[in-house]
């Protein structure tokens, strides 16, 4: 697994749009505010030609053009590290036009992004040894103050951390809009794992909290993101899981999973996708986001009756409602990197490997 180079102080920030530009409000306020705290800490920038695009379907431009803008980007000398402009809806869609070849072969580089950013961060680690960052998009750096979660992701890119935790609250509903675009996140629900091993089935919250002595611990190489992009990816040519598999089996898989679109239903259908395509072998554990659909009845089944009912027997821990996802905060996590992870009762800890 290759890891990109660390950004130095002065550094140089780019900025590509994959998926959606920050061309609409409240993310192209948010995206220029996080400039100048950037800019305040020292750092230059460098502008793909989508950065405050939105003439595409689903993403900031034509497909061709956006495969056309990372291609660029990833190869330019003068950036150091990557980072998404915003998530969005069709970034399958510029997949055939990326160079997945050349950016094997060449100098690897950090990328940063989440959600349909999926599409490359997860390929990156499958397809070119890559490990790229499951982290907030650009736009997000533009709140003030920064919560803890951005500062982590600032760590990571930096290299001056490789360990993150979860967060004391989550935001259930943001006060981020058109008019206030510099909102911080609106952290109101008290942070609470569910957790699942063969041996103890089901914790329920009350559960967690009362056993503080209880330790789960597992470790393996990190791989996942959107459930709602993977299940779209499996089964296409740029599906090579089975052979990332393969090459690091003796690390095991840790699947880190969350989902956006996708009520219970479609949950419980995309992992029984990845199951049957074969995607889970080897897999030491699983990390479940909390879903955007949380607190969901869909048919008598909830966000943790989809879950468990396909990856219960695989009889390794399953976490669920960790700081992953659309519900924010999250946990930046490198894609690729070798992880172990412990959880303590009702805390989780997560320390990453990545030279």
């Amino acid at each position: 697994m290759r890891y990109g180079k660390f950004l130095p102080e002065k550094g140089t920030i780019g900025f590509v749009a994959p998926s959606f530009g920050c061309n609409i409000e409240p993310y192209r306020s948010a995206f220029i505010n996080a400039q100048k705290i950037w800019e305040q800490q020292g750092y230059g920038f460098s502008f793909g030609p989508n950065a405050y695009e939105g003439c595409g379907i689903g993403i900031s431009n034509t497909p061709q053009k956006c495969a056309e803008e990372f291609n660029d980007w990833y190869a330019k000398e003068d950036v150091d590290v990557l980072i998404s402009c915003g998530g969005g809806e069709l970034m399958c869609e510029i997949l055939p036009y990326i160079d997945f070849e050349k950016i094997r072969n060449s100098e690897p580089k950090w990328f940063l992004g989440y959600s349909d950013n999926t599409n490359l961060i997860f390929l990156l680690a499958t397809l070119c040894d890559t490990a790229a960052i499951y982290g907030p998009c650009a736009a997000a750096f533009g709140m003030e103050p920064w919560h803890d979660s951005l500062k982590d992701a600032m760590g990571i890119l930096k290299g001056n951390i490789k360990s993150v935790h979860n967060y004391e609250q989550w935001e259930k509903e943001g006060l981020k809009t058109e008019d206030n675009p510099l909102e911080p996140y609106n952290v109101t629900e008290k942070f609470q794992l569910r957790t699942w091993t063969a041996e103890k089935g089901l914790s329920m919250p009350d559960d967690i909290s009362k056993k503080t002595d209880e330790i789960i611990q597992m470790e393996g190489r990190l791989l996942g993101g959107c459930l709602d992009c993977l299940s779209i990816l499996c089964g296409t040519k740029f599906d090579q899981v089975e052979q990332f598999n393969e090459k690091y089996k003796e690390d095991g898989i840790l699947w880190f999973l969350e989902s956006c679109d996708l009520n219970p239903m479609g949950i419980r259908r995309a992992l029984w996708q990845l199951d049957e395509a074969g995607w889970l072998k080897y897999t030491k554990g699983f990390l479940i986001g909390r879903p955007y659909c949380y607190g969901e009845d869909f048919f008598g089944m909830d966000q943790y009756t989809a879950v468990l009912g396909i990856l219960s027997k695989y009889n390794v821990p399953v976490i669920m409602d960790v700081d992953i996802g659309h519900l924010p905060p999250m946990m930046p996590l490198v894609c690729g990197s070798k992880a172990k992870v412990k959880v303590e009762g009702n805390s989780i800890k997560i320390d990453m490997a990545y030279i």
